[in-house]
């Protein structure tokens, strides 16, 4: 019934007539009345360090049509708008749809792209007017709020550089150039296969595939994720020349698997995927300048080929010389380099500043020791729920034998890999072919068949990279502690609803002398030292015990999360 008469007094603001017999049961519908506006800040200096900072807020009251009853309510139809405007009289104003929300908050960089779309002048201060818009219908005239006044100082937007991202939207370090700022943007990147990314303008466009099936090196700007998914490489891992053109909304990968040396020096160049490097080790029999020529074959996907082997484009592919640096293209041209010393030399070609790509000689062979990885990964070991992931991972223990262990939550139908980077698809260890025990590894297989997992539930995971094995134990729901108060015996932990994380409160009433343990089974098979609040495996007993203060006593409380490698006592 109460809904019947909102209806009718919806077309009584719209016909503009009432039907009652007596004056006194006339109910009066009135105009909307405007809302009020309130900002957090009256003056907002922007720059490069809070672009991702909130620098301003909006807030204010819901604009509504009036009611002369007050036991009845009026439906919402009021379409609010924020107009903002470098105008007192809000000529060339840019409206901000709000929908229903009741506020409107501006990083930094989204109050400059503003900023620069209302035509402010970069550098200095200017007055930025707000107001609240508000309609009950769009052919009818709007309700204003009160004008809030802004003092903002834009700073200049470099159209120059494209960031290229990861896959959580965060900055790699990794950019490409655009020398026109006209958003045709290029350079060489290291990627591994199937690796995906996004690329952010400096007005703060994040840009990615196009989010259809099909469309691969389509292009899309769209906020939602759902329209706009990750831009991904093809299967090849190595050397990428991009070409992202946010104009035509298309974009295009030049892989370069080699590239070859003639000249006074001669031979087959090396990748340095991490650093975007081409390097060759030489011998020179003399100090001075020598002329060389760098030329190879490159493979094009675009949009026309997509990510198909079949029907990738080859072209020449070749560096040139201009002043300090080198140009690239199809044309082979000379490159003329000092040389610093008699004997072992590096050839480098410095390909990492999208802006200026460099070649030099240096002295010595160039060869530094490779660092371990303290950590390995397990794409797919939670696949049931979080899809192909590299949010898992082992960590090291055993650097002489590339040994990895670690728990996981494992929801793996399909098997899983163990990977030895984030977001690297191709250098991945699987199932050895012919194995029927499960227990041996095979790196970078042409055909890759992933390891098998249990049904499911917590598991330990001990990896020998070295010796191409692996083993995995199934973790009850209870797990145990030991070592306070010197007692070694095994004391439950119980478990939370959260996977691998268990928790026990503990009294310390007499001396802790040699730290506590923490063990995944009762015969003591696997078992965990740490500090720091890490945890780390004992395999062979050869990681201390955690540490803990032996003159502390009271009552604690310890939780553990044997997935992460994590305790908090308190």
């Amino acid at each position: 019934m109460k809904t019947m008469k909102n209806f009718l007094l919806l077309l009584a603001a719209v016909f503009s007539f009432a039907s009652c017999e007596k004056d006194e049961d006339k109910i009066y519908l009135s105009s909307i009345e405007s809302g009020e506006l309130v900002a957090t800040e009256s003056t907002v200096v922007l720059s490069q360090e809070n672009s991702n900072d909130i620098v301003l807020s909006l807030a204010w009251t819901k604009d509504a049509l009036q009611i002369s009853d007050p036991a009845l309510s009026a439906i919402d139809v009021t379409i609010q708008t924020l107009q903002v405007s470098t105008t007192q009289d809000f000529s060339g104003v840019v409206s901000e749809n709000v929908g229903t929300s009741l506020s409107k908050a501006y990083t930094g960089a989204a109050l400059n792209t503003l900023a620069k779309n209302l035509g402010a002048n970069t550098d200095v201060a200017n007055n930025v007017y707000f107001r609240l818009a508000a309609q009950t219908g769009k052919n009818m005239t709007p309700v204003y709020s009160n004008v809030v006044t802004i003092s903002v100082t834009p700073y200049t937007i470099d159209m120059s550089l494209g960031y290229i991202l990861n896959a959580d939207k965060a900055e790699t370090g990794v950019t490409l150039y655009s020398a026109a700022s006209d958003g045709q943007y290029l350079g060489f990147m290291g990627a591994t296969s199937w690796y995906n990314f996004f690329m952010k303008e400096g007005d703060g466009t994040v840009w990615g595939n196009d989010g259809v099936t099909g469309t691969a090196f389509l292009m899309s700007s769209d906020e939602d994720d759902k329209k706009r998914w990750k831009f991904w490489f093809p299967g090849q891992n190595g050397c990428y020349y991009v070409d992202v053109n946010t104009g035509q909304k298309l974009w295009s990968a030049l892989y370069i698997p080699t590239l070859s040396v003639n000249g006074d020096v001669q031979g087959e160049m090396t990748f340095d995927r991490s650093n975007v490097k081409w390097t060759l080790a030489f011998n020179a029999a003399q100090a001075g300048s020598i002329t060389l020529q760098v030329s190879g074959t490159g493979y094009l996907y675009d949009s026309s080929t997509g990510t198909d082997d079949s029907t990738v484009k080859s072209m020449s592919v070749a560096f040139a010389q201009s002043g300090e640096s080198l140009t690239f293209g199809g044309q082979v041209g000379n490159i003329t380099v000092d040389v610093p010393v008699v004997g072992e030399c590096m050839l480098v070609i410095d390909l990492s500043n999208p802006k200026q790509w460099t070649v030099e000689v240096n002295a010595g062979s160039g060869e530094e020791p490779t660092e371990t990885s303290p950590y390995v990964y397990l794409p797919g070991i939670n696949d049931g729920e979080a899809g192909w992931t590299f949010g898992n991972y082992l960590r090291l223990y055993d650097e002489d034998n590339l040994g990895y262990a670690g728990c996981a939550d494992v929801n793996a139908p399909w098997g899983y890999q163990i990977a030895i980077e984030p977001d690297n698809w191709g250098d991945v260890y699987t199932l050895a072919e012919g194995d029927t025990s499960a227990g041996m590894l095979i790196y970078q297989a042409e055909v890759k068949t992933n390891l098998p997992a249990p049904d499911g539930g917590l598991c330990f995971f001990d990896v020998s990279l070295k010796n191409l094995t692996y083993t995995l134990t199934a973790v009850e729901d209870v797990i145990y502690y030991s070592g306070f108060n010197d007692n070694w015996d095994l004391h439950p932990m119980v478990a939370t609803e959260m996977p691998g994380v268990f928790t026990a409160n503990i009294t310390v009433d007499t001396e802790t002398s040699k730290g506590f343990q923490i063990v995944l089974d009762m015969g003591w098979k696997v078992s965990f030292g740490g500090s720091k609040n890490l945890l780390f495996y004992r395999k062979n007993d050869n990681a201390a015990n955690v540490e803990f203060d032996s003159t502390i006593r009271g009552t604690f409380s310890l939780m553990v999360d044997v997935i992460k490698g994590t305790y908090i006592l308190e």
